[in-house]
């Protein structure tokens, strides 16, 4: 079921991202939606603080995916194909169990499972911190 949610601050994108991360296990993708700037990184920082993450999370756009030990995150949007996902380790990522958050889902096709939990963001206000942020609990 998708909640809307509008948050002001990093810190409320990141207890929202707490909150799902209670709620995931081994093996789960998690898909990010939304326009450049909109806060599917800052969402991931959070995630990745929730799960325990040691180290510093970045948007992984040049280098297209970061691994962080129990949690890989992937930004697909140079990509074309689902031959391109797979290329990247797509395949063993899901055999060990990591979590792996997706930017850019829809570039991965077909590999997305059913099951994946979607998160949409958009930016709220003009001039303003606000976002909104659609999730899948």
């Amino acid at each position: 079921m998708m909640r809307e949610v509008t948050v002001q601050s990093v810190e409320e994108t990141w207890a929202l991202a707490a909150a799902l991360a209670a709620t995931l296990r081994p093996g789960d993708v998690v898909c990010l939606e939304g326009d450049l700037g909109a806060g599917k990184t800052t969402f991931t920082q959070g995630l990745a603080k929730a799960l325990g993450v040691p180290g510093r999370v970045v948007s992984p756009t040049f280098c297209i995916v970061q691994e962080h030990g129990t949690m890989v995150h992937m930004d697909l949007y140079r990509l074309n194909s689902e031959a391109d996902v797979l290329d990247l380790g797509w395949d063993d990522f899901r055999a060990r169990g990591a979590i792996i958050v997706v930017e850019w889902p829809e570039r991965a096709g077909s590999l997305i499972p059913g099951n994946a939990r979607h998160v949409r963001f958009w930016h709220g206000k003009e001039n303003s911190e606000e976002r909104k942020i659609a999730i899948d609990f």
